[in-house]
């Protein structure tokens, strides 16, 4: 009984907090909208403006329901190893627009031969994420280093930081610095990366300070078991 309330308090908390994060671009949208049905209003642009809320929304409802699928054990975490290299490399290549447009540079740092307990899929959303969040907050001129060595999978960027009262929090469903409130994003792509991370039987933690960048960690038990926990 006591650990079916508790995941009933999970369950309400997660969903009020989902409805909450969904009002915000739900309101800017239908603002353009009204904007967009204006005399003389600029149409294209502002239909453009809608279209980045409506994949801000899908881009939320997807990360929901992965950590949905993770938290019903629906996804397997780790099975096997993966080399990191090509992964990392691929991550690099398919977030080159963004991180051109948000004049953050993607270093990759791997021997060929390093591997680490996730399955591909795993691997690649963990380092997608990783080198996402750096992207929208590290700032114009960062750059985000993607390395990966025997047992550890990193992030490290030289940009804008984090308080460091607010390290530990980083990793909380919807979390958002003060400074990152400004920028587009879910709020989630660090918890699942913790979540992904923990389930194959690793740690992850956070370090930096303001003016100092921001340096994600994935430490993993190269004999951990090759199924999710």
């Amino acid at each position: 009984m006591e650990e079916a309330r508790a995941y009933e308090e999970l369950r309400v908390g997660f969903t009020a907090a989902v409805s909450h994060e969904l009002r915000t671009p739900l309101a800017r949208l239908l603002a353009l909208l009204e904007s967009a049905s204006l005399p003389d209003a600029d149409s294209e642009a502002l239909l453009a403006q809608a279209r980045e809320e409506v994949e801000e929304m899908s881009e939320l409802v997807d990360d929901v329901l992965f950590l949905s699928e993770l938290e019903s054990g629906r996804e397997v975490v780790a099975l096997g190893s993966t080399a990191a290299m090509p992964v990392l490399e691929d991550v690099r290549d398919r977030l080159a627009d963004s991180a051109e447009r948000a004049d953050v540079t993607i270093r990759i740092e791997a021997d060929a031969d390093v591997e680490l307990p996730l399955r591909r899929r795993m691997l690649q959303i963990v380092a997608e994420n990783l080198a996402e969040n750096s992207i929208r907050y590290a700032g114009p001129g960062s750059t985000v280093t993607l390395s990966a060595r025997d047992g550890v999978l990193a992030a490290a960027d030289d940009g804008r930081g984090v308080d460091e009262d607010e390290l530990s929090r980083l990793f909380e469903r919807f979390y958002r610095s003060d400074r990152a409130r400004a920028s587009r994003g879910t709020g989630l792509g660090l918890a699942i990366v913790k979540h992904v991370v923990t389930a194959a039987g690793g740690q992850v933690e956070a370090a930096g300070g303001p003016g100092h960048g921001l340096t994600v960690q994935c430490r993993f038990s190269m004999s951990a078991p090759n199924s999710a926990s």
